[in-house]
């Protein structure tokens, strides 16, 4: 059995940890599109300084990590630019249409057993798997 999933558990644990230590820390649920979009549209400028160090954070970590260790992952993602740029697109108008993320609903919202967060997390993992099954199996684009 390969160690890879190692890296996997490690990220894990790290996401719970941080999303407990940002709720503790700061009463507010650690939901990346959230303190993103609060940056991108203006309505979070009184936070600003600690939401940039959060998205600085959820970058440079990773790159980091490979600078040191020597490696990257191999994450089996597509080299079509143009489905990577309408993924994106899709899951960003997603975030803003169920006011949250996988971090947010996923992470933060099943931990505290909020039913929005149970019920936002089976609707988008479902449509993940649907999208991912038609593209793949049907279509044949990825």
């Amino acid at each position: 059995m390969e160690a890879d999933w190692i890296w996997g558990l490690g990220g894990g644990l790290l996401i719970g940890l941080g999303g407990a230590v940002y709720l503790l820390g700061n009463g507010r649920i650690m939901g990346a599109s959230g303190i993103l979009g609060g940056l991108l549209d203006g309505s979070g400028r009184n936070t600003a300084a600690e939401r940039s160090a959060f998205i600085a954070g959820v970058i440079g970590v990773p790159l980091l990590i490979g600078l040191l260790t020597g490696s990257t992952p191999d994450t089996q993602v597509t080299g079509n630019a143009g489905l990577l740029v309408l993924a994106g697109l899709l899951v960003g108008v997603g975030t803003r249409v169920a006011n949250g993320c996988t971090s947010g609903h996923g992470v933060c919202g099943i931990s505290r057993l909020s039913l929005r967060g149970i019920a936002a997390t089976a609707v988008f993992m479902l449509a993940g798997i649907l999208t991912l099954a038609v593209l793949r199996q049907i279509l044949g684009v990825i």
